[in-house]
């Protein structure tokens, strides 16, 4: 089996990467624009079986454990949209878009993959942001449990060229807190190779 392993920076996979040369990596930098571009170039010079990405991320549950590494079901673009007078409108919501048009099945990004069956909802930003006010916002409009920087962009490329695919994600923090001292990004990177590790002998058989 063919298996291309996705990240945004070579720290968040450099566990699995030293003990594996013989799957491929792309390291894509990090947001949504890069991953686009990137995947997209990767995926039209060769063909794959299987596209992991893998990171790190934040969470917006109290229940979540840092550490902790989840697959990620659906993911979306948590603030492409309009934000007026506090509130925020999705593009779907004020029509500019169909919630339905592929890839979105109701504004969702869904990954149909079986391990992903059991997955958690996502979304993805353009911004990390300690802002309450945006916090309340992607809750109140998307009821997430993940949020990173990339997610929903290899979802859409990985949508559109119709290729297997599974999104990795190890919870470095909680959404909204900048205070690194109460990240745990040794503990989730350790966690999220282990995960990768996983995957891969799995997809091997």
């Amino acid at each position: 089996m063919q298996i291309l392993l996705v990240a945004a920076t070579d720290f968040e996979i450099q566990p699995f990467t030293t003990a594996n040369s013989n799957t491929d990596i792309l390291i894509t930098g990090v947001g949504i624009a890069n991953t686009i571009y990137q995947l997209q170039k990767k995926l039209q010079h060769a063909q794959y079986d299987l596209v992991i990405q893998a990171g790190i991320a934040g969470t917006f549950s109290n229940d979540s454990t840092l550490g902790e590494t989840v697959l990620i079901k659906q993911d979306t673009f948590g603030d492409l949209g309009i934000e007026e007078k506090g509130n925020f409108a999705s593009l779907f919501s004020l029509g500019f878009a169909k919630e339905n048009d592929f890839p979105f099945e109701n504004g969702w990004l869904v990954n149909h993959h079986e391990l992903a069956k059991s997955a958690v909802k996502a979304v993805t930003v353009n911004k990390v942001s300690d802002s309450h006010i945006q916090k309340q916002q992607i809750i109140h409009t998307f009821n997430p449990i993940i949020e990173s920087m990339e997610g929903a962009a290899f979802h859409f490329v990985c949508l559109q060229e119709k290729v297997a695919f599974l999104q990795v994600r190890s919870i470095s923090n909680y959404v909204g807190e900048r205070d690194k001292s109460k990240w745990r990004i040794k503990d989730a990177i350790e966690n999220l190779n282990k995960e990768i590790n996983r995957l891969v002998q799995l997809m091997h058989g």
